[in-house]
């Protein structure tokens, strides 16, 4: 049966259920009977037999990511569902740009369903940086774009129902030139004595200033009064990092930031609040501050998969648990057709997902992001729509192994001919801990729930640039695993790929005397192994 042939479509009801909750999923284009079978981690749940589309009852599930699979018997359909008791313990971050009267919210609303979206940006909605509700009912943004507030409503209104939170997008210390006479003294100026500026568009402003701070923070509580935001994106340009005020005192802005959100926090308690960090600054102060993710934009130096790797750790690390969501604008898709530009942002899930990140690309109903602008998104094509509904289906299902904050980076612990505890080898392609091209990119994790091998194929890759286009993955074949075992008891190997194998499959495994030995399937862009070294009690 083809994976690829779907007749049919699965969604979940809802992006995310709270433990106790009725998880249902609904079945579209079915035309009779089927069968639906409920997976975690590889193991069946239950299966049972369905009649026609509609929606269908899971009942209530432990917290976990599940599989759901559909089949008539001739082809199969997936979704994923997540089951949490910690609301917002995740960020799967998306984006809508058009508030154009009477804007049908439906396609946004089956992108939160069908790609599990936990947060939705709403990108440029207000009337002005400085003043978010100054032009009533209906008025142009900032750049002309058509806004009706009754559209932005129903679309925030329809994000909640699908199960995502509605973050109003805000800069945190941006005044255009008609507020500016108003706050040029809290201006942040250079050596010159110019004001720092996005061109000649906005002006900065220190954002921990006392009466920009108070006016800022009246503005974002009268957005969630009139609008029914659940909280907000609170936007930066990263730069400066240091300055001069108008007033002559020095100000260290990432000092600022710390007190800005630390100020809107006090203000708005129950709010949904993700500051971006530009090129990571300042995320080794604002990791801590009392917001809900960690989010960073990247941009050069952080062009390769193995910057980004390292983004995503540090990002972890300052969060303290936060979950971490990082903004890669593939830029790609405007330069090389779908094919190339999807194997990119497949090789940029790939780092993130296995590094317990998540990746702001996707929004509206059939847009991903290409520029920082985000009204200039890019229209998918049937190839990345697919790409990205298999992927992050596959992120959902095996959420507990790659988001739990539990989990640690132990490559340097197990893997190499010191350790000699656990190591992957191919015959056409050599095995590296880093991303080089040309090889296998091994990374070892422990989870709660065992021990994880993420395997990235960058073989046959002339570089590794997440935003370049990229070759289909060189074939490798079949891989050794070496896992060093517990006395007398062998490991339980499972596998899996989004691509070729989107559930945990079990493989066979080779005891030795001291060393276990797996063939694990040839990968495709990305191999998820789980070991549990000791199955019946002992990890």
């Amino acid at each position: 049966m083809s994976e690829r042939t779907v007749r049919a479509e699965l969604l979940p009801e809802r992006s995310s259920f709270e433990a106790g909750e009725d998880v249902r999923v609904e079945l579209r284009g079915a035309s009779g009977p089927g069968t639906l079978t409920l997976w975690h981690l590889g193991v069946e749940v239950e299966s049972r037999e369905t009649e026609g589309a509609g929606y269908l009852s899971l009942g209530s599930l432990a917290p976990g990511g599940y599989g759901v699979e559909w089949t008539d018997g001739v082809s199969i359909t997936r979704t994923a569902v997540e089951v949490t008791e910690h609301p917002g313990a995740r960020i799967r971050y998306g984006f809508t740009v058009d508030y154009s009267p009477g804007r049908d919210p439906e396609g946004l609303a089956d992108t939160v369903r069908r790609l599990h979206l936990t947060d939705v940006q709403f990108y440029d909605w207000a009337y002005r940086h400085a003043e978010l509700l100054g032009g009533g009912e209906a008025y142009e943004d900032a750049l002309g774009q058509p806004v009706a507030l009754e559209t932005v409503r129903r679309l925030a209104d329809a994000v909640r129902a699908a199960g995502a939170r509605a973050l109003g997008y805000a800069a945190v210390y941006a005044v255009g030139p008609q507020e500016w006479d108003q706050w040029k003294d809290w201006a942040l100026i250079d050596a010159t004595g110019s004001p720092y500026a996005l061109g000649d568009f906005l002006f900065i402003v220190d954002p921990a200033a006392v009466s920009w701070l108070s006016h800022f923070r009246e503005e974002l509580a009268a957005s969630v009064a009139t609008v029914g935001f659940d909280g907000f994106h609170l936007d930066q340009y990263g730069y400066p990092k240091h300055a001069r005020r108008a007033d002559g005192r020095a100000v260290d802005v990432g000092s600022s930031f710390e007190a800005l959100i630390a100020g809107v926090r006090d203000r708005l308690p129950e709010a949904r609040l993700v500051f971006n960090n530009v090129n990571d600054f300042p995320t080794w102060v604002t990791g801590a501050t009392p917001q809900d993710a960690v989010y960073v934009e990247v941009w050069d130096p952080h062009v390769t998969l193995g910057a980004l790797a390292a983004v995503a750790t540090r990002a972890r690390a300052a969060g303290e648990g936060k979950p971490v969501a990082i903004a890669a604008y593939q830029h790609v898709y405007d330069s090389v057709p779908a094919g190339a530009a999807d194997e990119a942002t497949a090789f940029t899930m790939a780092t993130l997902f296995s590094h317990g990140a998540t990746h702001l690309l996707a929004g509206e109903a059939d847009r991903i992001l290409v520029d920082p602008y985000y009204v200039r998104n890019h229209t998918v094509e049937p190839s990345t729509a697919e790409l990205l509904r298999r992927w992050y289906d596959f992120m959902v299902e095996h959420d507990e192994l790659l988001f739990d904050p539990r989990i640690v980076d132990v490559t340097g612990s197990y893997a190499g001919p010191y350790n000699d505890d656990i190591d992957v080898s191919y015959a056409a392609a050599p095995v590296s801990g880093e991303a080089v091209a040309g090889a296998v990119w091994r990374r070892v994790t422990s989870t709660p729930r065992g021990l994880v091998v993420q395997l990235i194929n960058l073989a046959g890759q002339p570089d590794t640039l997440w935003d370049g286009p990229k070759e289909t993955p060189a074939a490798v074949g079949e891989g050794v695993l070496r896992i060093r075992t517990v006395a007398g008891s062998p490991p339980r190997v499972r596998v899996a790929d989004p691509d070729r194998s989107p559930r945990l499959v079990e493989v066979p495994v080779d005891a030795g005397a001291t060393h276990a030995t797996v063939t694990l399937p040839a990968p495709g862009t990305w191999q998820l192994v789980l070991i549990e070294l000791d199955p019946n009690g002992m990890e």
